[in-house]
């Protein structure tokens, strides 16, 4: 899709934003980074936008989260910790800072949509998924909504808490974080979980 010296203009692009900003960076800046011309890069894209929005379309610099990546087997802690794997393998804390990166307002307009969809997928995949384990009965309520956008905040909030602070907040890993969140949250939504503690 792109040659070899437009991949080095997005790469560069993509880490200077990750890094000062996409105000702060500068075609020049971008130039040094690539090691090419400056000229090198208005003949090759528009601008600095066009070099962002570019990079979108790709997978190194776009989690492209789909509904596909998710499938289960209808156990409520094996399925949610497959889930929350595939969402923590594709949404890293390098794709956070870089959608960090691309909400300025000179961005936000074109970039919004893009930065929405992933959120988006997994909340859906999430509520199609409670709505079917509360009709095989494994479920004690059916706030759908709710359970998926804990599921999702649960997952985010440790990205995005890898993404600003690395290990300096915990020093828990993605697997164990992973399955003592799901368990913790299973033990709140499964009729199972309840009806053992009941006895």
């Amino acid at each position: 899709m792109f040659d070899e010296t437009q991949s080095k203009i997005i790469n560069a692009a993509m880490e200077l934003v990750m890094e000062r900003g996409y105000t702060a960076t500068t075609t020049k800046d971008i130039a040094g980074r690539a090691g090419i011309n400056e000229c090198t890069i208005f003949r090759r894209f528009k601008g600095k936008k066009e070099i962002i929005l570019s990079a979108m379309t790709l997978p190194e610099w776009n989690p492209c989260l789909k509904k596909e990546d998710f499938s289960h087997i209808g156990d409520l802690e094996t399925d949610l910790i497959s889930f929350s794997k595939m969402y923590m393998k594709k949404v890293t804390p390098r794709m956070v800072k870089v959608s960090i990166g691309l909400r300025t307002p000179e961005l936000f307009p074109e970039t919004a949509d893009g930065i929405l969809k992933v959120p988006q997928v997994f909340k859906e995949v999430l509520i199609e998924y409670f709505s079917e384990m509360y009709r095989r009965g494994k479920l004690l309520n059916d706030h759908f909504e709710s359970m998926a956008m804990t599921v999702l905040s649960m997952n985010f909030g440790f990205v995005f808490l890898s993404a600003s602070f690395g290990q300096k907040l915990t020093e828990l890993d993605m697997e164990q974080y992973i399955t003592d969140s799901v368990r913790s949250f299973i033990f709140g939504i499964s009729k199972e979980q309840m009806e053992q503690y009941r006895l």
